[in-house]
């Protein structure tokens, strides 16, 4: 596209070409009258001096004569004066040409600078701005209208440039909440084509984006029930939420969905959205606070039960019996002592489980830890007849808090001789393995199924839950075992076969 300069080039050369043929026409008609008053001035002046030269060389010359010799010298002089007269004309054509080819050059270059550079600028960063090169800016050169010009361009441009800038600052917004969100989002257009999708819903379905990108919601493998939830938004406009369980690999993850069409401003339909919970571990905490719930019930009904029947057969006459009363009110006393104790682990367990929980930890013997805990438990042993067998090559010095760790192998000694038999042994080794010190304590009780040992762990599960009850426990120990050793920055493992024993395996780290 031509240029303002260019066109105003191309008129003032159109100019240019018509004043120089207009002043060669004008030229061109004088020329004649030029040429014959200049021819008639010079012969008459050389007429006058041709006489005089006669007259003072005193020649006798006749008028005919003197006529004839005037007449030939004028047809000999005046070939010589009409080339004279071409050439001054001609050289006053060309200085006038000059002159005016002078005046157009600078009137034009004024002309350009002042009027025509500005307006192609504007123009050249007009177009820019319309390329989407917001950095683009007109030179405020001008004057005028011109100036004015180019100061509105540049307004236009900055604001143009803040626009995008804030557009891009929200996109970038945008696109960082969509790609950390905790939650699947998919976008699907009124097409029914997949637009956008984030990184958690590309994991959790195993998808690639550039796979999926542009393609059907019905032909990328989604689960069933999210196709459905999707058509039923396109066929009724309206939002849904239901829970699915989705099966991805060999696991089963139980999900939250959410649908809704996406409206524009102007009641445009855009689409549908589709955000997805996975609330599989809020549903397996709920199950374990239902248990929990029901667990803490059927331990506490189980010795009101007894406390509340023995009561009443007193209270129906049998306190008489001196005997029967004594047996009563001592098997009310354990059931008391029972929910006591239930109530205490209870209350201990929900403590270290609080966020924040931790324990006091300094340098200590290992070794007195084991012989304090083994001292506690040694009339329980007394009376089922059993023994200890104790494999300390050297004490050891850990890091923990004395008293928790005296609570951890209390526990794990005393459950070793519960689940054991009569006139069997357990055996306590201590020794030294990767920066920890390590404590196994090792039965030969009924040991534990494969299947039950990973949740030996959980509060009040109990392999044998008469046995768990006869020996007097809640069923809460294993569980603050758990809880106490992670405190430590320890670990705990279980090594177990039915029938043969249970080995406990406890590491404490070094200083």
């Amino acid at each position: 596209m031509k240029t303002l300069s260019t066109r105003l080039f191309v008129s003032f050369m159109a100019l240019i070409g018509v004043i120089l043929a207009v002043l060669g026409i004008v030229m061109g008609q004088l020329f004649p009258i030029y040429v014959g008053d200049y021819v008639e001035r010079s012969t008459a002046a050389e007429e006058r001096a041709l006489v005089q030269t006669i007259e003072e060389l005193g020649l006798d010359v006749t008028d005919e004569e003197q006529r004839q010799l005037i007449a030939a010298t004028k047809v000999m002089e005046q070939e010589d004066l009409i080339t004279s007269a071409k050439k001054r004309y001609l050289a006053t054509m060309i200085f006038c040409s000059f002159i005016a080819l002078a005046i157009i050059g600078i009137v034009m270059n004024r002309a350009v600078r002042v009027f025509a550079e500005p307006i192609d600028n504007a123009t050249r960063t007009a177009l820019e701005l319309a390329k989407g090169n917001y950095r683009a800016r007109a030179f405020e050169n001008g004057m005028g209208k011109t100036m004015q010009l180019s100061k509105s361009i540049n307004i236009l441009a900055r604001n143009l440039q803040d626009m995008t800038t804030m557009r891009e600052i929200e996109d970038e917004r945008l696109k960082t909440l969509i790609e950390n969100m905790g939650s699947s989002l998919m976008m699907i257009g009124r097409e029914g084509t997949i637009s956008i999708v984030n990184r958690v819903f590309l994991k959790r379905f195993n998808c690639d984006y550039e796979a999926i990108r542009g393609k059907g919601f019905r032909n990328i493998q989604l689960p069933n029930d999210i196709v459905q939830v999707v058509e039923h938004v396109f066929l009724t406009e309206t939002a849904i939420r239901k829970q699915i369980a989705v099966q991805i690999g060999h696991e089963i993850r139980h999900n939250e969905i959410y649908g809704a069409p996406v409206v524009g401003d102007h009641g445009r339909w855009l689409g549908v959205v589709l955000v997805i919970h996975d609330v599989t571990e809020l549903m397996r905490l709920e199950q374990i606070r239902k248990d929990f719930v029901a667990n803490v019930s059927h331990e506490l009904r189980t010795p009101i039960t007894s406390i509340k029947g023995f009561s009443e057969t007193l209270l129906d006459g049998a306190y008489k019996d001196e005997a029967m009363l004594l047996s009563f009110l001592e098997i009310i006393y354990k059931e008391s002592d029972r929910i006591q104790m239930l109530v205490q682990e209870l209350l201990e367990l929900s403590k270290i489980e609080q966020h924040g929980f931790s324990v006091d930890i300094i340098e200590t013997s290992l070794q007195d830890i084991i012989l304090n805990a083994a001292d506690l438990t040694g009339a329980r042993l007394e009376e089922k007849n059993m023994e200890f067998s104790v494999d300390m090559p050297k004490d050891i010095a850990i890091l923990g808090d004395p008293n928790r760790l005296m609570q951890i192998f209390t526990n794990l000694i005393a459950n070793a001789i519960n689940y054991s038999p009569e006139n069997t042994t357990v055996t306590i080794r201590l020794y030294e393995e990767d920066g920890y010190g390590v404590v196994e304590v090792e039965d030969e009780g009924i040991g534990i199924e494969p299947a039950e040992i990973p949740r030996i762990f959980e509060r009040f599960y109990r392999v044998d839950r008469a046995r768990s009850r006869n020996s007097g426990g809640t069923g809460l120990g294993l569980a603050i075992v758990k809880h106490l050793i992670e405190a430590h920055d320890g670990k705990i493992k279980v090594d177990s076969e039915v029938g043969k024993g249970t080995k406990m395996t406890v590491h404490i780290p070094k200083p």
